[in-house]
């Protein structure tokens, strides 16, 4: 229902809706572009040009799918687009190799995966100052336990009870979010 009152204010060019959408998406859009032309304000350039077309032309843009799903995919293309018409003459080869890598781009996946990981830093922001420090270091830095411990003074116990109690707040965070079967692999 949401989605199609949102659909329906972007064809009637109502401020609101597109404030919100805006709003709403323009962060990881900028950031999903830049995945791809590897550049922050040619991805923002992109982005923007996109919602001025959207604003522009809302009466004659039709939104089959998700608002979400059009928005990445739109971004997509123009990013492709812009790679061809900067990076000169493109092989083909070149740009099939592009098309397998952004494959792995999409929407879908991209957005899940920003979006856990912002669930996944708030969860590491609640634990306790040494026990983030010694979780990103486990996790993050790929330390190894005695290691952890040699560098901070602490004994191999307190490290791996550090990471313990870092990873059943994850697991307690992570729950409605990740399948049941994952969970036991934090």
């Amino acid at each position: 229902m949401e989605e199609l009152f949102l659909k329906k204010g972007l064809n009637e060019q109502n401020k609101i809706v597109f404030d919100f959408v805006f709003q709403y998406y323009y962060s990881g859009l900028c950031s999903y572009a830049e995945t791809i032309v590897k550049n922050e304000e040619a991805a923002e350039d992109i982005v923007q040009d996109l919602f001025v077309k959207l604003w522009v032309n809302s009466s004659q843009i039709s939104i089959k799918s998700s608002i979400k799903k059009y928005l990445f995919v739109s971004v997509r293309n123009r990013c492709f687009d812009h790679l061809k018409r900067h990076a000169g003459k493109f092989k083909s080869t070149n740009l099939n190799r592009l098309d397998g890598i952004c494959d792995e781009l999409t929407p879908e996946n991209w957005l899940v995966e920003t979006e856990l990981r912002e669930i996944i830093e708030h969860s590491i922001i609640k634990l306790a100052p040494r026990c983030q420090e010694i979780f990103r270091m486990s996790r993050f830095e790929g330390l190894k336990n005695q290691e952890i411990a040699d560098k901070l003074g602490l004994s191999k116990r307190t490290v791996e009870l550090q990471i313990t109690n870092a990873l059943k707040v994850l697991r307690k965070d992570l729950k409605p979010y990740l399948p049941i079967f994952l969970l036991p692999f934090l």
